[in-house]
């Protein structure tokens, strides 16, 4: 059996198996080592069997805290390039909608710090009369 990212040529699937409650991410049988930490930095926790490697989203957090963490992750999986599907029953709206706002807005907020140097020439100093 192949990986149901192969199969849909999703770069990531986010699904529940049937009978099953653990909500999966599935990076394909060849994920990078890009994808997989991105998938570790956004919360998800990383599986692996033989050769195969997963993720999936943390079971200790409440149903919809589930939910919400594998949809919030969508915008930025989007922006990094990647192909992204997520079943219908685990995407919520407002948090989608919410982390595209957040996304947004980190976009528009410099990331580096804007300081301007003083040449000696422009610089004044204080002299002592």
């Amino acid at each position: 059996m192949g990986s149901l990212a192969d199969e849909t040529g999703n770069d990531v699937e986010i699904y529940r198996r049937p009978f099953d409650e653990t909500i999966y991410v599935d990076s394909g049988s060849a994920p990078t080592e890009a994808l997989l930490a991105l998938l570790d930095d956004l919360g998800f926790e990383r599986r692996t069997a033989a050769i195969y490697v997963w993720h999936e989203v943390p079971e200790h957090l409440p149903e919809a805290e589930q939910r919400k963490l594998a949809t919030r992750a969508i915008p930025t999986l989007l922006t990094a390039g990647y192909r992204v599907n997520i079943h219908p029953g685990l995407f919520d709206e407002a948090t989608y909608r919410n982390a595209v706002a957040e996304l947004r807005k980190q976009r528009a907020t410099p990331t580096t710090a804007r300081t301007t140097a003083r040449s000696p020439a422009t610089a004044t100093t204080r002299r002592r009369t």
